[in-house]
């Protein structure tokens, strides 16, 4: 089977649900130059094959892909024809469509959000409105200008339709325009030029017909015409997130920046993921953290330092053919471990109100004198919490649960980020050890709780950002607070 998908205008938000489901069945997934690349995490061990098409440059010629098409799924394979915006809106859909049909070889075509419409629309523009505009056309502004006749029929298209959108048009927009004009419309008809429409990094430009020449924007844009274009400021959305257009560096392990990536990303930012860490097994393979767990009996509490150690713990728990039932009591260090507690059904029975090991220790001071005691944590930690709850008379085991280690990396080589986020101390140790200390004396820094801050500063860097609440939310939220301040 091959199904030719319509990726969407560039936020991954907008692919469809149907298109996420067949990229995560493909064999083979032949991909054009996508407006964001992420898309391709939805794919499952699928081969991937790069056919995409840039001004002047083309990987392949548009027949060589029909046979790429062709060839694969003839090897019994789902394929997965991955297109930007919709297959059938310039898309040569069609033309692929009726290759398969050729060779008698099924397909389904998944249409994708087209740029068309959905641009406009993240900046604030409506293709139609009640009152101001009751049809649009979509036109290629993609014609080679030295053709000796244009195929649109300007004459007509001129005046016959309210709202104009020209997709791929910026190379020729000083022939559009003067095609426009020629044939009746006014120059001074409101006008936007949208780059990079629906992204983080998202830029428009108004103007009128007449002087859209003069902007200075380059591809890939699109550009509508019309009195709709009126309209932005009054309904624009996108820029107006407290976020947009900062670009955020996310240094979590990969399994876990989602979360604070997500958030991120609805509040306007653009995200680049660079993860510095890797959860792992413990380098026993368990064999302490299993011991424990066929003594559960004998544990009068069982504290938990973060929710990878709570993940970890149920997994081994599970294993062994026990549940939640085996448990006494049971503390938290905060509010992200409580949360990840509350989803095997365990209510913690005690939480800090400060998200740190020597608030825990505390909080614990009157219960534990006389118990004994299991810390399922990571294999490097501090020693803060063990150290004194035997100072407050218990006996204390502590086991692995897990281990970080540093992921590997190419060289530093993306763009400068206007601000790096680091959630742990190991995050921080592991950038530096990847990118150089260097890096992060001219970027500004977030970090999660006084922790991370002081392996931060070990490394003479004062972060920039401080959450009070030492968590993911905490985060977030001081993160939002000190960019309102400088708004």
């Amino acid at each position: 089977m091959v199904y030719l998908v319509g990726a969407g205008p560039g936020d991954a938000g907008l692919l469809t649900i149907k298109a996420c489901e067949v990229l995560k069945i493909a064999d083979v997934v032949i991909y054009d130059r996508l407006a964001d690349d992420s898309i391709l995490n939805f794919c499952a061990g699928a081969k991937k094959i790069y056919v995409g098409k840039t001004a002047g440059h083309h990987t392949l010629k548009q027949h060589e892909i029909n046979q790429v098409i062709v060839d694969e799924a003839r090897q019994n394979k789902i394929v997965v024809r991955l297109k930007g915006g919709d297959p059938f809106v310039f898309g040569r859909g069609g033309e692929e469509a009726l290759y398969l049909r050729e060779n008698n070889l099924p397909f389904e075509i998944i249409p994708g959000v087209t740029s068309a419409i959905s641009v406009p629309a993240y900046a604030g523009i409506p293709v139609t409105h009640r009152g101001i505009a009751t049809s649009f056309a979509v036109v290629t502004g993609h014609e080679d200008p030295t053709k000796p006749e244009s195929s649109i029929n300007w004459e007509k298209l001129s005046t016959a339709v309210d709202t104009l959108i020209f997709l791929m048009g910026v190379a020729n927009l000083p022939q559009i325009v003067a095609k426009l004009i020629e044939h009746g419309k006014n120059p001074d008809t409101p006008a936007a030029l949208i780059r990079w429409g629906t992204k983080p990094n998202q830029e428009v430009f108004v103007t009128t017909l007449a002087e859209a020449p003069a902007a200075k924007i380059l591809p890939p844009a699109i550009f509508i015409v019309g009195d709709v274009v009126n309209l932005r400021e009054k309904l624009k959305w996108f820029e107006t997130r407290p976020l947009f257009g900062k670009k955020i560096l996310v240094t979590r392990a990969r399994a876990q920046a989602s979360k604070l990536s997500s958030a991120l990303k609805n509040f306007g930012a653009q995200v680049v993921e660079f993860p510095t860490i890797k959860i792992a097994a413990p380098s026993d393979n368990f064999q302490s953290l299993d011991a424990a767990i066929k003594n559960l009996q004998n544990f009068d509490w069982i504290i938990f330092t973060s929710a990878n150690g709570v993940e970890k713990f149920f997994e081994r728990l599970k294993i062994h053919g026990l549940d939640a039932r085996a448990l006494k009591k049971v503390a938290a260090i905060g509010a992200a471990t409580a949360e990840k507690l509350s989803s095997f059904g365990i209510i913690a029975d005690v939480v800090p109100k400060n998200f740190v090991a020597e608030s825990l220790a505390e909080a614990l001071k009157n219960f534990v004198t006389g118990k004994k005691i299991l810390i399922a944590r990571a294999e490097i930690a501090r020693d803060v919490l063990p150290e004194t709850l035997k100072n407050f008379g218990a006996e204390v085991i502590v086991v692995p649960a897990y281990q970080t280690l540093a992921e590997s990396h190419e060289p530093f080589d993306f763009d400068a980020p206007d601000l790096i986020t680091f959630t742990s101390s190991s995050t921080v140790k592991n950038f530096v050890e990847a990118c150089g200390v260097e890096s992060l004396k001219k970027i500004p820094t977030a970090v999660i709780g006084p922790i991370t801050a002081q392996t931060l500063e070990s490394f003479g860097i004062t972060p920039a950002i401080v959450a009070k609440e030492f968590t993911i939310d905490g985060l977030l939220k001081a993160i939002r607070n000190e960019e309102s301040k400088n708004s």
